[in-house]
């Protein structure tokens, strides 16, 4: 059956129209966020105009999982497949995991600055997002270290992407653990709001905006992903190297 659909990291024009046409969407989603947080969106009965960086932090965080779930599915994908293609895919999810987990805490530790009266406590949820960040940092770290003792390229070499896959599906244990650390463990952190199970407990403009936030905050990383994935395949293929890439070998 004849495809469809665009293979959106490929370096064509066709490509290339797609993940701009997509960069569009999410510019006009995040205007759309951007007015309705600051206009539409009331300020919080308790913490006042404080309340509204949870639409820059709360997508931050839920962006930065998906980021790290993409890490998990494109290193497995390569451990049973062996394609480096999923291994690029893992490291370029990786590093957009990063900056958006380092956006969560600073955002987050603003916000608790504003309401708390602290930058911040050793409160569960804080601690183990910075435990969840430091083990993806020492992912991308463990990929460069590997790349220079054995001089293969990053992101095109199974001398590299074979210990990074094991690691980066073993990073991903963390993400439950800072997802659930509000109910396991005593947390100043504020628990579930738009998932309350009994009832809403947030005013449908608040969630009306922190919903499209979430949105441009998802579809703008996507196009992160896209975009990052495409520059490595050009430095890769601007740089020939042997049969490491082009001979398949056993992995799993």
């Amino acid at each position: 059956m004849q495809a469809s659909t665009v293979d959106l990291v490929t370096d064509t024009a066709r490509a290339a129209a797609a993940r701009r046409t997509m960069a569009w969407v999410a510019g006009g989603l995040a205007a759309a966020a951007t007015l309705a947080g600051t206009w539409l969106a009331p300020p919080d009965e308790l913490q006042g105009d404080a309340q509204r960086l949870m639409y820059l932090h709360v997508p931050a965080a839920w962006v930065a999982y998906a980021a790290f779930a993409v890490v998990l599915a494109a290193s497995g994908a390569y451990l049973i497949g062996g394609d480096l293609r999923w291994d690029r895919f893992a490291r370029a999810a990786a590093e957009l995991g990063v900056a958006l987990t380092t956006a969560a805490i600073a955002t987050g530790s603003l916000w608790g600055h504003l309401v708390w009266g602290t930058w911040w406590a050793w409160d569960p949820r804080l601690v183990s997002t910075a435990l969840l960040l430091l083990a993806y940092v020492g992912y991308l770290a463990l990929r460069r270290a590997l790349a220079e003792r054995s001089g293969a390229r990053d992101g095109g070499d199974h001398r590299v992407a074979k210990p990074a896959a094991v690691v980066g599906v073993a990073g991903f244990l963390l993400v439950p653990v800072v997802h659930f650390s509000v109910v396991w463990w005593r947390s100043l952190h504020q628990q579930a709001t738009i998932l309350a199970p009994h009832r809403p407990p947030i005013d449908p403009r608040m969630a009306t905006a922190l919903l499209l936030a979430v949105a441009a905050a998802t579809l703008a990383a996507f196009c992160l992903l896209l975009h990052r994935v495409v520059r490595l395949e050009r430095r890769l293929a601007a740089e020939p190297s042997p049969a490491t890439e082009r001979t398949p070998v056993r992995v799993g």
